[in-house]
């Protein structure tokens, strides 16, 4: 595991519940003083101490390691990457794949070129409901795609932001978009298909003194046709469920707290999943390591079963340009279309 930071602790809890069981070799951090304290936890969570690596250059020289799972923020990543890629690492990497959709691009192609697998770590797509939502989908049942909402209304305290570079372009990318909201956009976007254009405003509100958004609307318009909203904010108090609705020909389906709610045009009405969670609110580690459980569990599978794992570093890139396109077009003050994204 490469990063000891605020989400490398449900990872810990993932490891230690996956099935089969998957060893924490090692560790690394950039911030040296994090490391031996990361070890001690990690010693009591999973009953052994991990190894302590310097960098990503002795994990990648270490013939024992499998898999380099990157938690660490976005900056820096291709970097982190490349001696691993070169050393042929299968690669998962906490979400955003990178800062932007170019230096998401970069990583994506070089691990490609190297056939490396590369995972992203996007998961809302396990959850009970999401998962019988693409199926419901996958049926064509449901007739054409008309409208599209998706909403994020969480918040955070000012002390979240007071972090050194959290909240800036530098390190994370950006601000709500990059760093919250694109766990839900990534669902969407598995379930809608791409957005080709979209219209957006973005700002940062008074509530949090942040170098980037924390607020961001958008209208859109998708490649088959649909067109629909995002409304993402971390200046939502007290925080809500995100929530993402599609508006079908026979029925409407509407995702929000772990739970899928069809309703059908001819009256009925049926319900899948359970309520859970995601971090909306002023605690942003309020949910379960189950998810995180899954997706850890799928790429070991992946790499065990020789295919690609569920959420690829190549899916993951639809988000990124949509969110690129969202803060082009915002900084434009017109309609911007995605391939304008590289």
């Amino acid at each position: 595991m490469i990063g000891a930071g605020m989400v490398a602790a449900t990872h810990l809890r993932a490891i230690r519940d996956a099935r089969p069981a998957l060893n924490l070799a090692g560790i690394c951090a950039r911030r040296p003083g994090s490391v031996a304290a990361f070890a001690d936890k990690a010693e009591a969570e999973l009953g052994n101490r991990p190894a302590i690596y310097a960098d990503s250059e002795a994990v990648a020289g270490d013939p024992d390691i499998d898999i380099a799972l990157i938690v660490t923020p976005p900056d820096a990543r291709l970097e982190l990457i490349t001696p691993l890629a070169r050393a042929g690492k299968a690669i998962l990497l906490e979400k955003p794949v990178a800062r932007n959709a170019s230096e998401a691009l970069a990583i994506v192609t070089l691990c490609e070129e190297l056939n490396v697998p590369l995972g992203v770590v996007f998961q809302h797509r396990v959850r009970a409901a999401s998962q019988h939502a693409a199926a419901l989908v996958s049926t064509g049942d449901l007739g054409a795609l008309g409208l599209v909402e998706i909403t994020v209304p969480w918040w955070r305290e000012q002390a979240y932001y007071d972090e050194p570079g959290r909240g800036t372009y530098a390190r994370d990318g950006g601000g709500v978009l990059i760093s919250q909201a694109i766990h839900t956009i990534d669902l969407a976007l598995s379930l809608t298909g791409p957005v080709t254009e979209v219209q957006a405003m973005t700002a940062t509100t008074r509530f949090h003194d942040m170098e980037a958004e924390d607020f961001a609307t958008a209208g859109l318009s998708f490649e088959n046709g649909a067109v629909g909203s995002l409304v993402a904010s971390t200046a939502s108090f007290p925080g809500g469920a995100e929530t993402i609705t599609l508006h079908f020909e026979r029925a409407s389906l509407h995702l929000g707290e772990g739970v899928l709610t069809v309703h059908w045009r001819d009256g009925h009405r049926e319900t899948h999943g359970a309520a859970a969670g995601t971090g909306g609110g002023a605690d942003p580690m309020a949910f379960t390591h189950e998810w995180h459980k899954d997706i850890l569990e799928d790429f070991a599978a992946a790499l065990r079963d020789g295919r690609a794992p569920m959420i690829t570093g190549r899916q993951a890139l639809e988000s990124h340009r949509l969110i690129d396109a969202i803060a082009f077009s915002a900084c434009e003050g017109r309609a911007v279309s995605c391939g304008e994204i590289s």
